[in-house]
């Protein structure tokens, strides 16, 4: 945190930083991580306004995780379509 930076920016900060990780449908996990390596954001500065976001926004945060699990269910069922359905002789060299 710089010299100019007051507290309260510093956390608004990081929460427009969460709502970047949100647009990449990242979970709380990822989200906290990604900060620490890209933005040098300490793991529990996320993880305390996440779950402060969490409290705020209940209802979108409810959508959201159903939404994630809705489609990494969906990516993994094209997959094993794709799979079953491509000839394991095209796999052999």
């Amino acid at each position: 945190m710089g010299d100019s930076s007051s507290p309260a920016s510093y956390i608004r900060k990081v929460q427009l930083l969460i709502e970047k990780c949100l647009l990449f449908h990242m979970n709380k996990d990822e989200c906290v991580e990604a900060l620490s390596k890209h933005a040098s954001i300490n793991p529990v500065i996320t993880s305390t306004v996440w779950t402060e976001l969490e409290k705020e926004n209940k209802e979108f945060f409810e959508a959201y995780s159903k939404n994630r699990e809705e489609s990494v269910m969906e990516m993994m069922r094209e997959m094993f379509t794709e799979m079953a359905s491509r000839d394991p002789e095209d796999d052999e060299g």
